[in-house]
């Protein structure tokens, strides 16, 4: 992905669209003025690995805690709408650039994904068995072109966290600042 700065009428970079390029070959353009959706998510994904976050509480390890999509959040005021939500909720989806993009131009997306398996030896004895189940959370970030040709990752809250930061630095680098959004440490540089 590469940031492309969008200008204002003064020709100041003000945001970013992404596009989406893979063996060296431009296959989408996505996120029209996406660079804010993507820091406020890094600032969220940074909140929600802290050991004193609401998500601390339900997931242990820190690679498991993702903020909780906007609608997780909207079920949460309006419990019958928890039924209706999807079994793999999006963090961020963006599509094509303007309106009158064709729909097939690119897509990048991230969800959610809550899977188990099972961890530690398979043998039984008169106590009952060994091991136990692990739950783990995933993000699925997914990336489409206009031929249909997709690349997809599956990374954990600090892989996440890692991607949204160089993708922001690299924004930062083309002229589309958003320090004001991010964490950052003493040198300047985006908090990992």
């Amino acid at each position: 992905m590469i940031p492309v700065p969008s200008h204002d009428r003064g020709g100041r970079p003000f945001e970013i669209t992404l596009e989406l390029v893979r063996d060296g070959e431009s296959f989408g353009s996505v996120g029209e003025r996406c660079g804010f959706h993507l820091a406020r998510l890094a600032r969220l994904v940074s909140v929600a690995r802290a050991d004193d976050s609401p998500q601390a509480v339900r997931w242990a390890d820190p690679d498991d805690r993702f903020p909780d999509p906007p609608l997780d959040q909207s079920a949460q005021a309006l419990p019958a709408l928890a039924a209706q939500l999807p079994r793999e909720p999006e963090l961020f989806s963006f599509r094509y650039r303007d309106r009158g993009d064709l729909a097939s131009t690119g897509e990048l997306r991230c969800s959610l994904r809550t899977s188990s398996f099972w961890v530690g030896d398979q043998a039984t004895s008169a106590a009952g068995i060994y091991g136990g189940w692990r739950i783990a959370r995933r993000a699925i970030v997914e990336a489409w072109g206009a031929g249909g040709r997709g690349i997809r990752a599956v990374v954990t809250s600090t892989e996440l966290q890692h991607f949204l930061i160089e993708v922001l630095e690299e924004a930062e680098h083309a002229g589309a600042s958003y320090r004001d959004m991010t964490v950052r440490t003493s040198t300047g540089r985006f908090r990992r």
